[in-house]
Formats: C-alpha cells, sequence, structure tokens
C-alpha cells in the first residue's frame, strides 16, 4: 500500500526524537511535511535538515510541521538533532513501515555497488491528511523554498475554495 497524490495517507504510528509518538490522526488539523533522507550525519542529509531549520519560522508561520524520516536509530537521531539544533522531530524506521507506506526504499548504487536504501524524497500532506504535493529524486538546493511555496499556496486554495462554495451562479 503507498501513498497516492489527492488521496488520504493511510493511518501511522511511529516513534520520534524527544520521546514522541507521531501518528497522522493526531497530527490532523495540521499541515505536515515529511521529509525522507537516507542517512544521519551525512553531507547531504546534514545540508537538507540545516535547510528545514533555517526555514523552520516560515513554516510555523503556515501552520505546517516538519518531520525527518529515516531508518537510523532514536539514538543517532537524538545526536544528529543536538548536533544541528533542528527544532523540528527526527522520526525513526528502521523496519522502513513509513518508508514502504510512502514508497521511497529504491535501488541505489555507490561506489560501483547496488543496495536498497531511501531515495531523498519530500511530501506535503494537508491539514485533512491528504496527500497534496511529493518530490521525489530530491535535489536539495532550492528545494524547502519550493516546499515552503507549496505549504503556503495549501492554505491559498483552501481559502479560494472556500470563498467561492458561497458563490452562486
Amino acid at each position: 500500500m503507498s501513498v497516492t497524490l489527492g488521496h488520504p495517507v493511510p493511518d501511522f504510528t511511529a516513534q520520534a526524537t524527544n520521546n514522541t509518538t507521531v501518528s497522522l490522526v493526531g497530527l490532523k488539523g495540521r499541515k505536515v511535511i515529511l521529509f525522507f533522507y537516507p542517512k544521519d550525519n551525512t553531507p547531504g542529509c546534514t545540508s537538507e535538515g540545516q535547510s528545514f531549520r533555517d526555514s523552520f519560522s516560515d513554516f510555523v508561520d503556515s501552520d505546517t510541521l516538519i518531520y525527518g524520516v529515516s531508518k537510523d536509530s532514536l539514538k543517532s537521531h537524538e545526536n544528529f538533532k543536538a548536533k544541528h539544533d533542528f527544532p523540528f522531530e527526527l522520526i525513526s524506521d528502521p523496519d522502513e513501515e513509513l518508508c514502504k507506506i510512502f514508497d521511497v526504499i529504491k535501488l541505489k548504487k555507490m561506489y560501483g555497488k547496488e543496495y536498497m536504501g531511501i531515495e531523498r524524497s519530500t511530501f506535503l500532506i494537508d491539514s485533512d491528511g491528504i496527500l497534496q504535493h511529493e518530490w521525489r529524486k530530491v535535489r536539495i538546493k532550492n528545494h524547502v523554498a519550493d516546499v515552503l511555496q507549496a505549504s503556503q499556496m495549501v492554505d491559498t486554495e483552501a481559502v479560494e475554495e472556500e470563498s467561492n462554495s458561497g458563490l452562486e451562479n
């Protein structure tokens, strides 16, 4: 079972940093960004996390929660989060349950070897639990700005739909 744009995201429950349990049902009413990344403390993953950190207040202003997701342990996540002052929680998915829901485990190649790993991907879920946007095979440059803009547009589209629903034909 994997997610489809424009459809509800299946509920999930996962362990995250700061001794928190994250479930989609518990997040209803808020927009959610899930950014999947391969591994804590690697250059690309660190850069991506820092970009989300640096734009965190803009996401807060847009009433959007951010969660990073990888297969790393909670202990690794806690260290990664503390080292880079991430203001958002990191979800540990060692059994790839969330990874499977979002279909981010892909065949990868590095140094001539093939292996299965997380493809850098980001997902925007609206306040009703509907998948509104997905970014796959993410390139980090300008990515967070694109995600923020999409998050803000979800607000605009919802307001326009509400205001248009009162129009008479």
